[in-house]
């Protein structure tokens, strides 16, 4: 506790001083959360990959790059609304602004100019359904997310997940201009994902959260509570990553890829839920948490694979 108070008084002090500044290209990447910009980037290349061909491949690499941009402006907005219970978490404590490497007044404006440069260039280059749901993305994820349903409700993950559902969606809407059934599925489908990928990171982080009073599940409903529901949603989510399957976008790979995965994911789901006391609880979670990663991953890297083999072929 002690440590945690020092962190938390350095950071005050940083903040009221306004000394700290000028942080280096490593902290600014830092800023953008480069892990979940690279799984956004990914899920919003599987998007363009698999729509239909519509755009020149030259516009198809700025969108990309200004989906990026905007996945990166959303982590450092985040960051900068965050930085005071950042200061809190083992998790985060390490992160720019809590080590006063960079000031939230450079994080904001960081955030804003990647934000407002990322949409107006894939709108005006690309095509404006692409460019409002990045808006739509990076809105969603700083107003109703960050500043409206973490700190207030257990709900907050399930809710705010849909802003890291949108990248495929935006990757369709770049080439075809327009928004579908497909890729409101693999929205769907990260949308589903989401809670139980977070819900066993909060399972064994949860003094961390309630520490910093973030109102995780497992703080405000407690663990079991929590294991339900990690169980409820990988039962409702498992089936669902068939789909793709039915509607054209995904072949024998894909279904096959989709039904281990699955059982696999379903699982580890069952074992938390089974496995409630001690290291072995904890292991449980993180088990599921490392393997979530994974999951979406090998769904996404199939359907990416068998349309690029396709493309080749044809």
């Amino acid at each position: 506790m002690a440590e945690l108070g020092a962190r938390t008084e350095s950071l005050e002090r940083a903040l009221d001083s306004g000394r700290l500044a000028g942080g280096s290209v490593g902290d600014f990447i830092a800023l953008m959360k480069p892990r979940v910009m690279a799984l956004v980037v990914f899920t919003a290349l599987v998007g363009m990959v698999i729509a239909p061909p519509g755009q020149h491949p030259a516009l198809a690499v700025i969108a990309l790059i200004c989906i990026a941009a905007g996945a990166g402006a959303s982590g450092a907005l985040n960051m900068w609304y965050d930085a005071d219970i950042d200061a809190l978490m083992q998790r985060t404590a390490a992160r720019p602004i809590p080590r006063g490497h960079v000031t939230p007044d450079e994080a904001l404006a960081f955030g804003v100019v990647l934000a407002a440069g990322s949409v107006f260039v894939l709108g005006v280059l690309v095509n404006w359904t692409a460019g409002a749901l990045l808006a739509l993305t990076i809105g969603f994820y700083l107003f109703v997310y960050t500043m409206w349903l973490k700190r207030r409700t257990p709900q907050n993950i399930v809710i705010g997940g849909a802003a890291g559902s949108f990248p495929p969606m935006i990757g369709w809407a770049a080439m075809t201009g327009s928004v579908s059934i497909e890729g409101l599925v693999l929205f769907l489908m990260i949308f589903l994902w989401t809670p139980p990928h977070f819900w066993a990171l909060a399972l064994y982080r949860a003094r961390d959260y309630e520490r910093a009073r973030v109102p995780m599940l497992p703080v405000v409903a407690g663990p079991d509570e929590t294991r339900k529901q990690i169980v409820i949603y990988a039962a409702l989510l498992v089936p669902l990553a068939l789909a793709p399957s039915f509607m054209g976008l995904g072949g024998p790979f894909y279904t096959l890829s989709a039904i281990v995965l699955g059982a696999i994911f379903l699982a580890l789901s069952l074992n938390v839920y089974r496995v409630r006391e001690g290291r072995a609880a904890d292991r449980a979670a993180r088990q599921l948490f490392a393997f979530s990663i994974l999951y979406l991953f090998g769904l996404f890297a199939a359907l990416l694979a068998e349309r690029s083999l396709a493309l080749w072929s044809a």
